[in-house]
């Protein structure tokens, strides 16, 4: 029992060092119980149990002769901690314990064993895609004890691991133990069987997927995204995906494009209605060059200086009222929206002007002439940007001096009335031509009459 204590702290001490020095890797950790066989006969020892060199046996005669030659406790006696280094190498600490009444053909009294064993195996699991029978070799060394009698062995090892789930093995192995001293059975082969659970990986997330396979270990995520999240399920992991939140398309890196613009609805101003992307995905609807949500008018072509709507053009001639300078009146554009006078207008205005009566030899219009000059300002205003020249004429009765002033201050007259009667200040001008411009004979009364007379005229400057 003293060798068993020394045994079982031995193997308490390598756990513990092997723990305080886990490696973070998928299920790092193993533990193997089972079964153990010791066999001396074919590895040095004669069938009457004595030794001398020239009597051993070939090192695999009756290898598999486990009625006469293996020593078997039955019960549990092997005891192993594994701990995976990388690829595909573990380091493992074994303690085995028997009873020896065999050695070689020959039976002896009951004899305790115990060893204590360190191992560095290769398994070809990894090299097999991870596949189910996974054989491995390996070598190593340790201490063995029969009864009082201990010595040092190196072994060499072969065995196979038959994986039944993930975490869990049956496990087979042969190890070919040389001893470094001559004690009696020393050199010899030790067999066991025994269920292998390995353990130990870490999974902080909680996905199923160990930390070191997951490249999002600290979030729960999907095995085809190596443990890393799609949150929205759209196929794209949220560390590539834009939108990780909202279900996406690839081409727009997992965001999406609810109005099939071409646009992704993140970057697009209108993500529910289809648009060009010169109007970052909204539509223009009255084709006029504004994106709707800018257009105040938006079903009604307008220039941008109005926001998107038409100006307003109050007496519908198609000059707009901020260019209309008779916003008021049908006009032409030739005339900037304003009504232009005809032949028509002007000889009635001047059909008009001629009936205005003055006193003799004075520039005083006559009451009776009130009536003329009223019709006279209702035409103009009907022509409120139109601007006129009020001409004064005379017969050539008297100097032509005073003919010429007469004529002119007959015309200032006529515009003074005017002006005081709503004609605006500066559409009026007034020219004197005394004489000059006769429209009969002077050399008769009714010429003479028809000379003097007061015109008005369109002033087209």
């Amino acid at each position: 029992m003293k060798h068993l204590n020394i045994l079982l702290v031995a193997v308490l001490f390598m756990v513990g060092v092997g723990v305080s020095n886990a490696q973070d890797k998928n299920n790092p950790w193993a533990i193997e119980l089972g079964i153990n066989a010791v066999d001396f006969y074919p590895v040095g020892v004669n069938n009457d149990g004595r030794f001398p060199a020239s009597t051993k046996g070939d090192i695999f005669d009756e290898y598999f002769n486990a009625n006469d030659h293996w020593n078997i406790l039955p019960s549990v006696s092997v005891l192993k901690v594994g701990r995976y280094i990388n690829n595909g190498f573990t380091f493992a600490a074994v303690g085995t314990i028997n009873r020896i009444d065999k050695i070689g053909g020959a039976n002896v009294d009951d004899l305790t064993y115990y060893s204590l064993d360190g191992e560095i195996k290769y398994s070809f699991r990894e090299l097999l895609n991870g596949s189910w029978f996974a054989p491995y070799i390996g070598i190593g060394g340790g201490y063995s004890w029969i009864d009082d009698i201990g010595f040092g062995t190196a072994n060499g090892l072969l065995g196979v691991d038959f994986w039944v789930a993930e975490n869990l093995a049956f496990t087979a192995q042969s190890t070919y133990k040389q001893a470094f001293e001559d004690n009696y059975g020393a050199t010899h082969f030790q067999h066991s069987l025994g269920i292998k659970f390995k353990f130990g990986g870490k999974d902080t997330d909680g996905d199923g997927i160990y930390d070191y396979e997951d490249e999002c270990p600290e979030t729960p995520g999907l095995p085809e995204f190596n443990g890393c999240p799609d949150t929205d399920g759209d196929g794209i992991e949220d560390r590539n995906d834009e939108c990780p939140n909202t279900p996406g398309l690839p081409e727009f890196n997992g965001c999406p494009d609810t109005d099939g613009d071409g646009i992704p609805d993140h970057l697009d101003a209108c993500p529910t209605i289809a648009g060009p992307k010169e109007f970052n995905g909204c539509p223009d609807t009255d084709g006029d060059g504004i994106a709707d949500p800018d257009d105040e008018c938006p079903t009604v072509p307008g220039p941008k200086e109005n926001n998107g709507c038409p100006w307003p053009d109050r007496d519908g001639d198609s000059v707009p009222d901020k260019d209309d300078l008779c916003p008021d009146l049908p006009g032409t554009v030739a005339n900037n929206g304003c009504p232009e006078v005809t032949e028509a207008v002007r000889k009635a205005l001047n059909s008009y002007a001629k009936t205005i009566l003055f006193d003799t030899g004075k520039a005083t219009i006559k009451e009776q002439s009130a009536s003329v000059l009223n019709d006279i300002i209702g035409i103009m205003k009907e022509y409120p940007n139109a601007k006129f020249v009020v001409e004064g004429h005379t017969d050539s009765v008297g100097r032509d001096s005073s003919n010429m002033t007469l004529s002119t201050n007959r015309a200032e007259s006529v515009l003074n009335y005017l002006e005081s009667h709503g004609i605006a200040d500066g559409r009026l001008t007034h020219q004197g031509y005394g004489e000059e411009r006769p429209l009969d004979s002077n050399k008769t009364r009714a010429g003479r009459a028809n000379n003097r007379r007061v015109e008005i005229s369109l002033n087209k400057n």
